[in-house]
């Protein structure tokens, strides 16, 4: 198995209410799941290729629940990867070169049916996880916002988390609302819908401690 690390800061949001049903092995809010996936790798390396600095935006959509499979993926890379960092990275993202069940990419890959080309584009993305603000653009294809969830009453940001010790994608995830449009082969419209912040240190074997 070739080596790979990745420390990143991630920005998803999906079509569930706050909380998300599936963190907490439950059907999803509306029946099916739909998600978008950003990332910003601060340090990686797959093998002997490093990944530093670069951007991966992810469509992700499942007829009905996930593990039911049906699964569709498009994966946007930041286009100032190489064409050997962008072959690393996309084996990653298929859960390729992983222990079965390890990373959130391993586990979805089960439940993709169709995996769809690739693109790579220019990515604008700036995600702040204390302030829980994100703010990510991928051309015409991805317009996609991170913001605190906001008390209905008084206005005030409420701050909520999710710790899964034992996670595979992450240990603790900050809680805020989403809103995004994509555009191209996986339409997505999400409007003030869950949103979750969180930090990514994952290898071949899943959470690094």
């Amino acid at each position: 198995m070739i080596a790979w690390e990745l420390n990143a800061v991630a920005f998803t949001n999906c079509n569930c209410d706050y909380g998300c049903p599936c963190q907490f092995n439950a059907l999803p809010t509306h029946g099916n799941c739909e998600a978008v996936h950003s990332m910003h790798i601060e340090r990686g390396y797959f093998g002997d290729t490093q990944l530093d600095d670069l951007c991966v935006v992810t469509c992700l959509w499942w007829p009905g629940p996930i593990h039911e499979g049906g699964g569709r993926v498009f994966a946007i890379i930041d286009e100032r990867a190489s064409q050997a960092q962008r072959e690393c990275l996309l084996k990653i993202l298929t859960g390729q070169e992983t222990e079965p069940g390890a990373t959130i990419w391993n586990v979805f890959a089960a439940t993709i049916d169709e995996l769809l080309e690739p693109a790579f584009q220019t990515i604008d993305m700036e995600i702040d996880i204390a302030a829980r603000t994100s703010r990510i653009r991928v051309n015409e294809l991805v317009s996609s916002a991170g913001t605190p969830i906001l008390n209905p009453v008084t206005g005030i940001e409420h701050r909520a988390q999710i710790h899964l010790p034992q996670g595979f994608e992450y240990s603790v995830a900050e809680m805020a609302s989403g809103t995004t449009k994509t555009l191209g082969p996986i339409q997505i419209s999400l409007t003030d819908s869950y949103g979750q912040f969180n930090e990514i240190h994952l290898n071949n074997y899943g959470l690094v401690a």
